[in-house]
């Protein structure tokens, strides 16, 4: 019987496109498109630790799946995904950065600046939506009608034989996830929204290329300075600033920005609290509020 995967037209990737992007920044990048799988961090984690009759992949390699059937994302939960109507990718690559604090905040920072550029000293017209960033992974779109989760990143980590390798999941809706389509428990706390609300062009295929090359760069220079060159653009992104936040750990607070080393800051009624915890997830309760600054 014939897969319905295979009944649907091709998706024209451009595999050489990146590959002759990012190659001189990675010596032996190699670029793989999947029609299908479980979930391509999944597949890349047990590549770089091998197996019977099969040596360890540390080479850097970018894995994109057209589908994903066990698509994951952080604190275990699962990420739903349509063929064509999602993005779904992982780039693995050796990497030694002093410090990992904030590494998913720099990612996401440098897939919405691909996506959505902020031009210093341009106003924004206040209708058109923009890409934000909710701590510590996840991407939303701003839109008259309201907030609309774009996308998530996974950033997960193996050691062998002396060597540490990173690997980054990123999906990202290019068309919305039909609600009937999400799971009753664990769904986002704001509903889905699609890349082509921001830009009606943009499929799967063209917004790889503008992230992937941007990303390697960024995680290149995030291994050679840290968190700090990219606190500000965060900052400039962050939907929770100034917000009413509830953690899953019973904590609650206002939101004020993150710490140079990616730390959530926590206005409590204890005191500014840092968030660092991968186990913490955090939503806010109100709108932003006008013109609020950090306490001392």
């Amino acid at each position: 019987m014939t897969s319905p995967l295979h009944s649907l037209p091709p998706i024209r990737w451009p595999a050489e496109a990146i590959w002759e992007a990012v190659a001189p920044e990675l010596p032996g990048f190699t670029v793989e498109v999947l029609p299908e799988i479980d979930s391509t961090n999944s597949e890349l984690m047990r590549r770089f630790k091998g197996a019977p009759g099969r040596p360890p992949q540390p080479e850097p390699l970018l894995l994109v799946a057209e589908q994903q059937s066990a698509g994951r994302g952080r604190l275990g939960r699962s990420w739903q995904s349509r063929r064509g109507d999602s993005l779904m990718f992982s780039l693995g690559l050796p990497l030694a950065p002093a410090d990992w604090s904030g590494l998913s905040l720099a990612v996401g920072i440098s897939v919405a600046d691909s996506l959505d550029p902020l031009d210093a000293g341009q106003a924004r017209h206040a209708a058109r939506p923009r890409i934000g960033l909710k701590w510590p992974n996840d991407l939303w779109l701003s839109t008259p009608e309201g907030e609309r989760k774009l996308g998530g990143i996974l950033v997960e980590t193996a050691s062998g034989d002396g060597l540490r390798y990173l690997i980054i999941g990123v999906g990202i809706n290019i068309r919305p996830v039909p609600l009937a389509d999400l799971p009753l428990t664990g769904a986002a706390p704001v509903p889905p929204g699609g890349l082509q609300t921001l830009d009606a062009g943009l499929d799967a295929p063209g917004a790889l290329l503008r992230i992937v090359p941007a990303l390697v760069q960024a995680v290149q220079a995030f291994a050679q300075f840290g968190f700090e060159p990219f606190q500000a653009r965060f900052a400039a992104r962050d939907v929770l600033a100034n917000r009413a936040v509830q953690l899953t750990d019973g904590t609650q607070g206002t939101a004020y920005g993150v710490a140079d080393n990616g730390a959530l800051r926590v206005h409590t009624a204890g005191g500014m609290v840092e968030v660092t915890s991968a186990e913490v997830s955090v939503r806010p309760v109100a709108p932003p509020s006008v013109g609020g600054a950090p306490p001392c």
